[in-house]
């Protein structure tokens, strides 16, 4: 995870792992069989990192602390983003998806619709801390530093648009990239508290009939 952290994941092998340990690659083979086997054990590492939601707490509560704690663990590890669906599930994973499931189904949630939930706010998350990663900047008031030279460029007029957004918003003290998460996140989950079923609603019946 060093490694990956250090250098990005194209940078894990066999062989660099080796010399980074101070061994040979073949002494590696005694105890994985291939970089497949590292790959999903630093993969389930990530996964450790995260704290449980809890089926006993609030479903919303649970989620948004859930989503911020992926987040952080993203920005950590960002070669991540692109794995934590792909590797083979380790028990860290699996206790990771259980209770993020028994949470929303304790809620209230259908099975389909714990299962769209699910899908939605993982590809919230995961698609906001790709964006967040592939920025130039990072944190509050450090987006000027990037802005500002750009905006030359724009001294034409051509792009109206752009000016406003970044004189009216960016480049306004105090801004930060990864303030927009929890706007785009609390849009999701108030959606989402909707689609639980009340007693003798519409989706109440629905409910009922599956």
């Amino acid at each position: 995870m060093d490694l990956a952290d250090e250098s990005g994941i194209a940078a894990l092998t066999i062989r660099s792992l080796a010399q980074s340990m101070g061994t040979k690659p073949m002494s590696l083979y005694y105890y994985v069989a291939n970089k497949d086997e590292i790959l999903d054990g630093i993969v389930d590492l990530v996964f450790s990192e995260i704290e449980l939601p809890s089926p006993a707490g609030s479903w919303r509560q649970e989620m948004h602390r859930r989503a911020h704690a992926m987040r952080a663990a993203l920005k950590r590890h960002p070669w991540a983003v692109g794995l934590l669906e792909s590797r083979t599930s380790g028990p860290a994973t699996l206790r990771h998806h259980d209770a993020t499931l028994g949470t929303l189904r304790r809620a209230g949630f259908s099975v389909p619709m714990t299962a769209h939930a699910y899908a939605l706010l993982d590809s919230y998350i995961y698609g906001f801390a790709l964006q967040e990663a592939a920025l130039p900047f990072d944190g509050r008031d450090t987006a000027a530093e990037i802005t500002a030279p750009i905006m030359e460029r724009f001294s034409t007029g051509e792009y109206p648009h752009m000016v406003e957004i970044a004189v009216e918003h960016v480049l306004k003290p105090g801004y930060d990239f990864g303030d927009e998460f929890d706007f785009g996140l609390n849009l999701i989950l108030d959606g989402l508290s909707r689609l639980i079923p009340t007693p003798g609603s519409e989706l109440d019946k629905v409910k009922d009939s599956r």
